[in-house]
């Protein structure tokens, strides 16, 4: 089977005349942050799994850039935010060039959410909140996993997790030094609509920094 064989096409015009939503404009917030929590709130009653999925890019120290579905774990007029390792490739990256793009994209409602920004870390507070609501186990897994570095074999991470679980088997877990999370403040947003015949509904908020009020455009296709 050649390359080209293998790759299914993609729907034609008339299926997505058929299948693509109502025409009626969906773009009427001017606060793009509400516009995202309603957005948000549709994937989570048709999305079958994550809706809170989004692409994380960074870049390395030479403009390599880096790309990973993490997940979304609070949201606010502050920006958008997800929690991992500090020290994993992500953490270096971050560390290095504190700034990120982010990416939803919605199957089920054929809508995509870019965002692009600065990052800076969260408050010790909320990261110890996050943290103490997790699964025990989760907890346990952030103590004994050193992400993005060479593992051994499996059986080391499992011998990790047994000697963490031994030594908080009673009382709370505290959060590792290297766990965190980390804010992106935007100053781009972009809500994308599946339309008919590749039409597409592109609307943007964007603005010079996070203290400044957001202009509002609409792209060509």
């Amino acid at each position: 089977m050649s390359g080209r064989d293998a790759i299914p096409p993609s729907p034609g015009d008339a299926d997505y005349a058929r299948e693509a939503e109502a025409p009626q404009d969906i773009f009427t917030r001017n606060d793009p942050f509400a516009l995202f929590g309603e957005w948000l709130a549709e994937a989570r009653k048709r999305e079958p799994n994550d809706p809170n999925a989004m692409a994380l890019a960074t870049a390395d120290a030479g403009g390599m850039p880096d790309v990973r579905m993490v997940l979304l774990k609070d949201v606010d007029a502050r920006g958008f935010v997800f929690y991992t390792n500090t020290e994993s490739a992500k953490g270096e990256q971050l560390a290095g060039n504190a700034r990120a793009a982010l990416c939803f994209h919605w199957k089920s409602l054929r809508r995509q959410v870019r965002v692009r920004g600065a990052v800076s870390p969260v408050s010790a507070e909320e990261a110890d909140a996050y943290f103490d609501s997790r699964a025990r186990d989760s907890r346990i897994g952030a103590w004994a996993s050193a992400q993005s570095r060479p593992l051994e074999s499996r059986f080391a991470l499992e011998k990790a997790v047994a000697a963490h679980t031994a030594k908080y088997h009673i009382g709370p877990i505290p959060r590792p030094p290297h766990w965190s999370g980390y804010r992106i403040a935007p100053v781009r947003i972009e809500f994308w609509r599946d339309r008919a015949f590749r039409l597409h509904d592109r609307m943007v908020f964007e603005r010079d920094r996070e203290d400044t009020p957001w202009r509002v455009l609409r792209l060509y296709p």
